[in-house]
């Protein structure tokens, strides 16, 4: 039986290069460095400031690692010959159920084991977009949504870190001036 080409996600090779292609769970396993993206959507493209809300999902309980957990507005993976902008616009309908007009910010690389075994070796392409309405959640994505501020989210992550995706701490905690 062929494989669908969305099986297989981008590995990434020196100076962050695709070398090639392989499916979601033996790069997880392996831990091999592969292509990810993460979107960050705000409700007021005027305010700058740790005021501003971020809406922010709580993973489903069927993802197959970091389920449950809270994380930014949607994460995924580009799929073979999707560009990561394609990526990150297809990941907001399919998990949150609207698209807006997308900003890429900045993008980093991070190495990390976690609790289930899998590893994480990703380099992270981080969008920033605005909209001011509810989503309308894919529930075998998402198991909820809220509005958080930028402050409030620094100190949810101290007081519980264990409620958050490894991906989204690390963002805040290291490239948050860059989100805004």
């Amino acid at each position: 039986m062929a494989r669908k080409q969305e099986d297989f996600i981008p590995l990434i090779g020196k100076k962050n290069k695709i070398i090639g292609f392989e499916k979601k769970e033996k790069i997880h396993t392996k831990g091999l460095l592969h292509s990810a993206v993460s979107v960050f959507v705000f409700n007021d493209k005027s305010k700058k400031d740790d005021n501003r809300l971020l809406m922010l999902q709580k993973r489903s309980s069927e993802k197959y690692h970091s389920s449950l957990l809270w994380t930014n507005t949607c994460c995924s993976h580009p799929r073979k010959h999707e560009s990561v902008l394609t990526a990150a616009h297809r990941c907001l309908i399919e998990e949150m159920g609207f698209d807006c007009f997308l900003e890429k910010k900045f993008c980093f690389t991070y190495h990390e084991l976690l609790n289930n075994g899998l590893i994480e070796n990703e380099l992270d392409h981080v969008f920033v977009g605005y909209h001011a309405y509810s989503p309308i959640i894919n529930s075998k994505e998402v198991d909820n949504w809220k509005w958080i501020t930028l402050k409030g989210l620094r100190k949810d992550i101290q007081l519980y870190p264990n409620s958050y995706t490894i991906w989204l701490k690390i963002i805040i905690k290291n490239y948050l001036q860059k989100l805004i």
